[in-house]
């Protein structure tokens, strides 16, 4: 009894840190203070794309009438079925929810008459309000996408999984626990408060469980050079002979590189060293307020071409094959279009995984491209001087909203339950900040203005950028369900390449079609040895091929990787080993 008096008045203590932080938020506007000069952005914006749903409703009422009397329809099925439960008998659902919605799996949602009637409510309303919103016509392709977001955002949120009262199994555990499970799950709700300054980052993984170096990024590596932008990891080799052209791979920027190197069975970096490659890594430094000024031409001219000299110092070979993923790959084709304008085409091959080159369609992340919302955070991050990364990853959580938020908050919160360990939502978590000039160039001159698949549209340390021009043998490798980069959009930027090129389509999405090792056989890809001018066109005409398209493109990078050589260790050339990898880099950490 002692125990648990004790662990009431903590939970108590943490709940008034907790409301006191809370209302700190929202007075701040969720962390965004530095936005408060552009008049609540986000707000003004959801304004614009609600009050284009009305006009159209008021000129189009007739779909609106027919909407509401299906609504009342359901209302009048589901009085009766609630009727009949009164007398004894088990009602029968008046709706169902979607076969991936598993929110409602829990029995007392059929068995209580009281989770019966507002699980019915909301999945009714839920119905009622998509419809309503996609009968509704003549609203402009920006705020048709918006006006979809927001009301996904808002159906999801009000949901009575999300509430403890109308959770069934949050009453049932706390039942189970006498009341044990509020308590923690206050604890957990205070912790993430805690860490997160300001921003509440809800906890995907069991942190505790992973360290960098220690059971995730364990490949065995040197850094081998160093400057104010990344480090440079040579991977030890593990054969006896190496091809002689190095491979050096670019990471996004956005997310730390171990994604590549996560674990030992799921590791591309150490398969790619047992094929004989000598493998380099960039990794980036996790900018603070000091690289306010840092601009995208750094990372062109201090990070891939910097890196592509120290290669060559590492191993005396002037070529190299490289591989750039999702926006490192936009930043590797614009160096190779750098180079090619003074003559440099050392690129022997050029590999992008779910690389965005033609902006056009970016795909969901739409959502938060338009000039207001885009003004109001080129407002925010010329203040502080860099753009949060977490504020990176719930935007991208957001668009999976049930799965990367609302489950978590369910579990960790009203549950009290603690998340599992994953290794993939560890690093999905170890976010990493930009800085305010690259990030702004980044948005508006790339994703807004969609300059870089212009030829000369854009300029980049002197050279004007033209991707048309580019003739490197190169393999496009893009995720059939990929949401941050959609696979139709990446093609249109496979189209700009004007030499031999490959487009492989993997199954999965923007993380699980790339990090796909052979040996599960877990999804497969399709190819076509043919060119189409439409994706559609390539699709129809694609064949599929089971298990992993990394063998494939070990196969199509064969010709040219060269001969043999004896294998190259960390150190024994020109460059020094400065420290063991993963790297002092990526241990720099947000929270």
């Amino acid at each position: 009894m002692e125990l648990f008096k004790k662990y009431a008045r903590d939970a108590l203590s943490h709940a008034t840190a907790t409301a006191k932080l809370s209302r700190e938020l929202l007075q701040k506007g969720m962390s965004f203070d530095a936005l408060t000069d552009k008049d609540n952005f986000f707000l003004a914006d959801v304004s614009t794309a609600l009050g284009s749903a009305a006009k159209e409703a008021a000129v189009n009422p007739g779909k609106v009438f027919e909407d509401n009397a299906q609504l009342l329809s359901k209302y009048w099925a589901l009085s009766r079925e609630l009727t009949q439960s009164a007398l004894g008998r088990q009602p029968d659902p008046v709706i169902a929810p979607a076969a991936s919605d598993h929110r409602f799996d829990d029995e007392a949602w059929n068995r209580n008459p009281f989770y019966y009637a507002v699980g019915q409510l909301y999945l009714i309303h839920s119905e009622y309000l998509n419809k309503f919103t996609n009968d509704l016509e003549g609203l402009s392709d920006a705020n048709r996408r918006q006006l979809d977001f927001l009301t996904r955002q808002l159906i999801n949120a009000v949901a009575p999984t999300n509430f403890f009262l109308t959770n069934p199994e949050a009453v049932r555990k706390c039942r189970e626990t006498k009341g044990m499970s509020i308590i923690r799950g206050l604890e957990n709700f205070y912790r993430d408060i805690a860490r997160s300054r300001k921003l509440l980052n809800v906890s995907m993984t069991d942190e505790k469980s992973f360290g960098v170096g220690e059971n995730i990024a364990t490949t065995p590596g040197k850094v081998v050079f160093q400057n104010s932008m990344m480090q440079l990891i040579q991977y030890q080799p593990t054969t006896e002979k190496a091809h002689r052209t190095p491979l050096l791979i670019v990471p996004p920027f956005i997310n730390k590189y171990y994604i590549l190197d996560l674990t030992r069975k799921k590791s591309m970096v150490r398969w790619l060293v047992d094929q004989g490659h000598t493998v380099f890594m960039i990794s980036w430094v996790n900018p603070d307020k000091s690289y306010a000024d840092t601009t995208f031409d750094d990372y062109v001219t201090d990070g891939v071409i910097a890196a592509m000299d120290a290669v060559e110092r590492a191993t005396g070979e002037h070529e190299v094959n490289t591989i750039g993923y999702c926006v490192g790959g936009t930043l590797l084709a614009t160096a190779l279009a750098h180079l090619k304008k003074s003559g440099d085409e050392r690129a022997r091959s050029a590999t992008f995984f779910t690389t965005l080159l033609d902006f056009e369609d970016p795909g969901e992340i739409g959502v938060y491209l338009n000039d207001r919302i885009v003004q109001a955070l080129e407002s925010y991050v010329n203040k502080v001087g860099y753009y949060d990364g977490r504020f990176i990853a719930l935007s991208f959580s957001s668009l999976r909203e049930n799965n990367l938020i609302w489950s978590y908050f369910v579990n960790n919160y009203l549950k009290g339950e603690h998340p599992v360990p994953f290794d993939l939502l560890y690093w999905n978590s170890d976010s990493t900040n930009l800085p305010a000039a690259m990030y702004t160039f980044y948005i508006r001159e790339m994703y807004m203005k969609n300059l870089l698949r212009e030829p000369n549209g854009l300029t980049i340390a002197g050279t004007p950028i033209d991707l048309t021009s580019l003739d490197t043998p190169a393999m496009f490798v893009s995720g059939q369900q990929d949401h941050i980069a959609p696979w139709k959009s990446t093609y249109a930027g496979y189209r700009l390449f004007s030499g031999e090129k490959h487009f492989v389509l993997s199954q999965s999405g923007h993380i699980a079609g790339i990090i796909n090792p052979p040996e599960p056989e877990k999804y497969g890809y399709y190819v076509n040895p043919g060119e189409a001018a439409d994706p559609e066109e390539w699709f129809e005409k694609a064949s599929h091929q089971r298990g992993s398209w990394w063998p494939h493109w070990q196969h199509w990078v064969s010709r040219f990787q060269g001969e043999e050589v004896p294998a190259r260790v960390p150190g024994d050339a020109a460059l020094e080993v400065l420290e063991d990898a993963p790297g002092s880099y990526v241990q720099k950490h947000l929270y």
